[in-house]
């Protein structure tokens, strides 16, 4: 079986092409087809595929298999015969846009390595950003360094070439990472910038590229993941940045440049608010406690307390039932004062009750959900009249005290 020659090998820009068809299959509600040469790019080397449309069908994916042929997934179209010329018609719009992202991938991994002696591990081409892996931490000033140097290449506008060598060649070349592959081996070299051995489409000249703009940078398996978008990507990026800083001064009243020391204010503000609040809630949580025990009622032998609470979601309700029990002899079953109702059953060490069965009981009644241990046991979406589910929570609490 013959690989498919592949066009876009030495020719990125080529959109459109004849080619005869070598076999053709129905395959998961498409139809596969092998060509004897496409300019179709299959997905590989962290670069996804091309699309666009072969005869009357739309190709939704390219597949490069193991033997060196290339597969066209076409969606709704007939099988074509052996033999048969088609007209392919390659998705220039995201081919360009592959193609500079790829292309601005060897210009910002070339400035890693020149600069810091990064080496990139793994490269991804996402659809709305790529990455790459470096095999080393990078500062916040580094990986800014290493951007406006990649730039500085970009607005050179200096030529990109493609040539086909022998492994052998290649092994004496100086390329970026050493190549492991047998026979010929494709070489994309960016002019006084990069030299490596890639099979993916890339511009002609650097100035196509646009710009490289990275938009994050994290450490990631001991080295640095960057994040980066180029040309119009680079373009929707700075936008969509853009929108959202207009969003963040119409909300705070402040300029652009006072953003962060505003966002600074009202976050200490919200902290020392955050407090006051936690130290009121610990206030109300201890007086209600005290005053739920006050009308505590003594049942088999322990101090029962079974109350409504307004204003309570299922959080405080335990806290304040957890507060009432830690009185020896003392049990509370707290329930909250809206549908869906939220219940709350505690109990002090030395009682014996299982708080967990007791929730058991009111779920065997409504739907909801719930659990917990004997010593505190809480449940809640329970679709009813909290006044009646605080009267069954005080009968079933009732026979299991007796």
């Amino acid at each position: 079986m013959s690989a498919t020659t592949r066009l876009y090998y030495t020719d990125s820009t080529l959109r459109e092409f004849a080619a005869a068809v070598v076999a053709a299959e129905p395959a998961d509600g498409c139809v596969a087809v092998r060509l004897d040469r496409t300019a179709f790019y299959p997905t590989s080397g962290g670069q996804p595929n091309d699309t666009g449309s072969l005869g009357s069908g739309r190709v939704v994916d390219v597949v490069d298999r193991e033997d060196g042929t290339v597969w066209h997934m076409v969606e709704a179209a007939p099988v074509p015969a052996v033999g048969e010329t088609v007209h392919g018609q390659v998705d220039w719009p995201r081919r360009f846009d592959h193609m500079q992202q790829h292309s601005g991938q060897h210009v910002l991994s070339a400035a890693f390595a020149q600069l810091y002696a990064a080496r990139t591990v793994g490269f991804h081409l996402g659809e709305r950003a790529s990455t790459i892996d470096l095999d080393r931490p990078l500062s916040p000033e580094q990986v800014v360094a290493s951007e406006s140097a990649a730039n500085a290449v970009v607005w050179d506008d200096r030529v990109v070439t493609v040539r086909l060598v022998s492994a052998e060649e290649a092994a004496r070349l100086e390329l970026r990472k050493p190549s492991s592959r047998t026979g010929r081996v494709r070489l994309v070299e960016i002019d006084r910038c990069d030299l490596s051995a890639c099979g993916g489409t890339h511009v002609e000249r650097t100035g196509a590229i646009g710009i490289i703009a990275v938009s994050s940078a994290e450490r990631f398996k001991g080295g640095t993941r960057v994040g980066f978008v180029c040309g119009e990507r680079a373009l929707r990026h700075v936008r969509a940045q853009r929108e959202q800083v207009a969003g963040c001064v119409r909300l705070l009243s402040v300029t652009p440049e006072e953003l962060v020391s505003e966002i600074k204010r009202v976050q200490t503000g919200q902290r020392d608010q955050r407090r006051v609040t936690r130290a009121l809630e610990g206030r109300l949580v201890s007086l209600d406690a005290a005053s739920l025990v006050a009308a505590g009622q003594p049942v088999g032998g322990a101090t029962v307390v079974v109350s409504r609470l307004a204003g309570h979601d299922a959080g405080s309700l335990k806290a304040v039932a957890v507060e009432v029990v830690r009185r020896g002899g003392h049990v509370a079953v707290l329930t909250s004062d809206a549908r869906p109702v939220a219940v709350v059953v505690a109990r002090a060490h030395d009682v014996d009750l299982d708080a967990a069965a007791l929730i058991r009981g009111l779920l065997g009644r409504w739907a909801g959900r719930g659990g917990g241990r004997p010593e505190v046991a809480q449940g809640g979406g329970f679709d009813a009249d909290p006044d009646e589910v605080t009267a069954l929570a005080r009968r079933l609490l009732g026979q299991a005290l007796e």
